[in-house]
């Protein structure tokens, strides 16, 4: 059997996957490559035959073997049912999904997508968790230094990919404290505002879901550190995620999470309660 080198492009499929910057390439990219390369050998197929058959170019297929670019689950669900993997691929699923993430927040990532409890203070911008995909796009585009266009659009996909959170059964348990100012910043423009403000309030009128906005007038406030995530996990695990500038960190230590729960009772104590944080939204949204 003529195996076409790596370097192939020979037109196979219609559909062409954005190609990962270095950061995202992690072990678990090469091994699910090294595993779907062995499957699609023994199948007897070549990469133009077996991306006829999923929708991919060569050259995309390629990348997935090499671990170059991130599968989507469609792909891995199509790739273990087509060559008769067993399951194999599609148990590595979940693994390959968080490769989509920078790679301080995969730990954090993989907490979130199990947590029975997440409460959020943010500062800056709208939580990843509540954001429609044109503000995520808008950030971003924001970052610097710059993100290749192929980089912002898998970012986005995977922030988008998240929210799945919501749809979860058991529901966890879910509240935010946001600054007033975060909601004032315009980001990506007006139209991009105005969208996201309206998705706060979907989102904010679900029963396990809890929005409080923190008043810019407030003359007392509690976290004037900066923005962190607490996590609850289905083993009652309780961890505390806090990012800042080229730097984040998981605390599990009961003693510096204890401090950050403080910090966020106090929080929301000083904030809006639920109903005014709505009201005050679609405040903001008459004046959009």
């Amino acid at each position: 059997m003529n195996e076409p080198t790596d370097g192939a492009d020979e037109a196979a499929g219609p559909r062409e996957e954005p190609e990962s910057e270095p950061e995202a390439s992690s072990g678990i990219l090469r091994v699910f490559g090294r595993q779907l390369k062995l499957f699609r050998l023994r199948a007897g197929l070549q990469r133009p035959e077996f991306g006829a058959q999923v929708g991919y170019s060569v050259s995309t297929i390629s990348s997935f073997e090499q671990g170059r670019r991130v599968p989507p689950p469609q792909f891995i669900d199509q790739a273990d049912e087509l060559l008769d993997a067993g399951g194999i691929l599609k148990e590595m699923k979940e693994e390959v999904a968080r490769a989509q993430y920078p790679a301080f927040f995969r730990d954090a990532a993989k907490l979130e997508a199990h947590a029975v409890e997440l409460h959020v203070y943010d500062t800056h911008l709208v939580n990843g968790l509540l954001q429609t995909e044109e503000y995520a796009r808008a950030v971003f585009t924001m970052r610097r230094p710059l993100l290749s266009d192929e980089t912002i659009e898998q970012r986005v996909a995977a922030r988008l990919a998240r929210q799945k959170i919501f749809a979860r059964t058991p529901m966890p348990t879910i509240s935010f404290v946001i600054e007033e100012s975060v909601l004032t910043r315009p980001l990506g423009g007006q139209s991009v505002m105005r969208g996201q403000l309206e998705q706060l309030l979907v989102y904010g009128h679900r029963r396990n879901v809890e929005i409080q906005i923190m008043p810019n007038n407030r003359e007392e406030h509690a976290g004037l550190a900066g923005p962190f995530t607490l996590i609850e996990t289905q083993e009652a695990r309780r961890c505390a995620y806090v990012e800042a500038y080229n730097y984040s960190r998981l605390y599990s230590d009961r003693g510096a999470v204890r401090e950050l729960e403080e910090q966020y009772g106090l929080l929301r104590a000083q904030a809006l309660t639920p109903r005014e944080s709505l009201a005050l939204v679609e405040e903001l949204l008459g004046g959009a």
